[in-house]
């Protein structure tokens, strides 16, 4: 009876402590803010990639799964027909902050400009939980603009 009580009294103390855990850093879950829009950071004088910056950052959201998060940027770019995104990481600062560029190659012929839902690139990069140690701010650039999701 006296092991009955003390497994319960120590079953009720952990139970109430599960409030906590919901807000804490801990939680997978409030590992990043939805993203907000933000000024052009400062790019690396001479970029390695050929590909340019997308014209603008429309929408970018850190996505949580087990093992890391996966980043997902939507791009607008002047004209259709441009083609091979990608976000590429620049070195990393000891601020925390992850900067991805968000590359692309233009159209190998003339393209007409139609509407903006033809004209929007999606593009993904999975980070795994060591890559995002020590990270508490993720940044995607464009050519005009930024977009950043905080911790």
């Amino acid at each position: 009876m006296r092991l009955f009580r003390a497994t319960v009294l120590v079953s009720l103390i952990a139970l109430s402590a599960c409030a906590g855990i919901r807000k804490s850093k801990v939680n997978p879950f409030n590992w990043f803010q939805r993203s907000q829009q933000t000024t052009s950071v400062a790019l690396p004088a001479a970029p390695t990639d050929e590909r340019m910056l997308v014209d603008s950052v429309l929408d970018m959201k850190v996505e949580q799964f087990h093992g890391g998060a996966i980043v997902r940027a939507v791009g607008l770019p002047p004209t259709q027909g441009y083609w091979d995104a990608e976000l590429v990481p620049q070195p990393r600062d000891d601020s925390g902050k992850l900067v991805l560029e968000f590359r692309i190659f233009p159209p190998v012929a003339a393209a007409d400009v139609v509407n903006q839902p033809s004209r929007e690139v999606t593009v993904g990069l999975r980070l795994s939980n060591i890559k995002l140690d020590g990270i508490t701010e993720i940044v995607v650039q464009g050519a005009k603009n930024a977009r950043v999701s905080r911790r």
